[in-house]
């Protein structure tokens, strides 16, 4: 979900309502906002954008976890063509910053007053030594479960609220002859199951030694080798087609009945909307069972380049746009994500948008909103795709959970 924009004619204007209007340069878009829920939440901002007087040229690289969009961007860097503005999630921002070759926003954080509204963790990841360099889009959150109401409700399956009442609805819908639970076989979507499940048996305090401190011996402890052994029961109920699947493909399963669940962030609310289905009426979102008090979070984020000089006019234009209240409300109502800022008010989100609300403003109260390991805002991508390594060996049956505690252990410590 990273966006890259480059400019292309003259001058820039500031936009929204608290700035002055002006000629304004086009800006051309990388991303990989390409399911139907998506493209409809990056309309918002193309239409928000083109309405300040900036035009939209569309260049979409597919990839739900971004990895081939941030391959591009690599190359257009290393090309010597430096976009202005490319939307980074977590530790990439932070790498960008620390090479410095990102711009410095302060000036725009001043006069807008982000450092009273932004989390202090998604500031840890919009800020290098004290420098506002990109501009929070939203947050997700990627501890939540879909399900299908209709499918539930005529299998007798109330919300669960522990493992061992979700596992008993995954038996129930097996022997219905419904696959229990959607999923697409990428390393990414892997990695976002075994957050939460990881989450669930670790606690949050055991989550942030493992995934954020890189602790060896929570890394290696039985309560590791308890959230594997919870992953082979995950990999026993999906259907047999799982492995390449696209997530949004997995999301349509469970819109059509043909799944009961799906552990995946809130950007698959956008697919259930964009389908038409309500929540609380046609699917169900709950915290994955033994999460309800934490909050996984990836943050996109518009991070600026540095093109030579002080922050450009466009770029000021662009971030005073993406964190404008109106926006954030906007884009988040159909993107699925919650406002990174948090005076937004709920009144336009639906039952799932005002719940994510409230659970992201108690987690970042009580200390327990964490960045997600599978989506680069606990560990440095080298950690991060170590662990994917593992956890999809293990899903894929290479491993058995002593195997792949092991193998964690060594995995990090090699990363690391």
């Amino acid at each position: 979900m990273r966006v890259l924009l480059k400019t292309k004619a003259a001058v820039v204007a500031v936009l929204m309502a608290s700035t002055t209007m002006g000629a304004a340069e086009d800006v051309e878009v990388l991303h990989w906002w390409t399911s139907g829920g998506e493209a409809a939440a990056l309309n918002v901002l193309k239409q928000d954008l083109e309405g300040q007087g900036i035009g939209w040229t569309d260049m979409p690289v597919a990839g739900g976890g971004g990895e081939q969009a941030m391959t591009v961007l690599r190359a257009r860097v290393t090309a010597g063509n430096a976009p202005t503005a490319v939307q980074g999630l977590g530790f990439d921002i932070l790498d960008w910053g620390n090479q410095g070759s990102l711009a410095n926003l302060n000036d725009v954080a001043a006069k807008e007053g982000w450092d009273d509204v932004v989390p202090d963790a998604l500031k840890s990841f919009a800020k290098v030594d004290g420098k506002w360099v990109s501009a929070p889009v939203n947050v997700h959150s990627t501890n939540w479960v879909w399900a299908n109401k209709a499918v539930l409700d005529a299998n007798g399956i109330a919300v669960p609220t522990s493992w061992e009442e979700f596992t008993a609805a995954l038996e129930t819908l097996k022997a219905a002859g419904v696959t229990p639970i959607a999923h697409g076989g990428q390393a990414w979507q892997d990695a976002t199951v075994f957050d939460a499940v990881a989450m669930s048996v670790l606690g949050p305090d055991g989550y942030k030694a493992a995934f954020i401190d890189l602790d060896e011996e929570t890394l290696g402890s039985d309560g590791m080798k308890e959230a594997f052994d919870r992953m082979a029961v995950i990999r026993a109920n999906v259907d047999d087609n799982f492995s390449g699947r696209d997530w949004n493909l997995a999301t349509a399963m469970v819109i059509n009945g043909e799944a009961g669940f799906q552990m995946m962030g809130d950007w698959a609310k956008g697919e259930f909307l964009n389908a038409d289905k309500v929540p609380g009426e046609d699917f169900l979102c709950f915290r994955f069972p033994g999460t309800a008090d934490q909050v996984t979070f990836n943050a996109d984020q518009f991070m600026m380049f540095d093109q030579g000089g002080a922050v450009s006019a466009e770029q000021a234009a662009l971030a005073s746009a993406i964190l404008s209240p109106s926006f954030q409300s906007a884009f988040n109502v159909v993107k699925g994500s919650v406002p990174a800022r948090t005076d937004v008010s709920d009144a336009d989100f639906d039952a799932c948008g005002k719940q994510g609300m409230k659970d992201l403003a108690a987690a970042a109260a009580s200390g327990n909103l964490f960045g997600s390991m599978a989506h680069g805002h606990a560990a440095p991508a080298s950690v991060k795709n170590a662990i994917y390594d593992v956890v999809t060996a293990h899903f894929n049956g290479e491993y058995d959970s002593e195997t792949a505690v092991e193998e964690l252990v060594d995995a990090v410590s090699i990363a690391k």
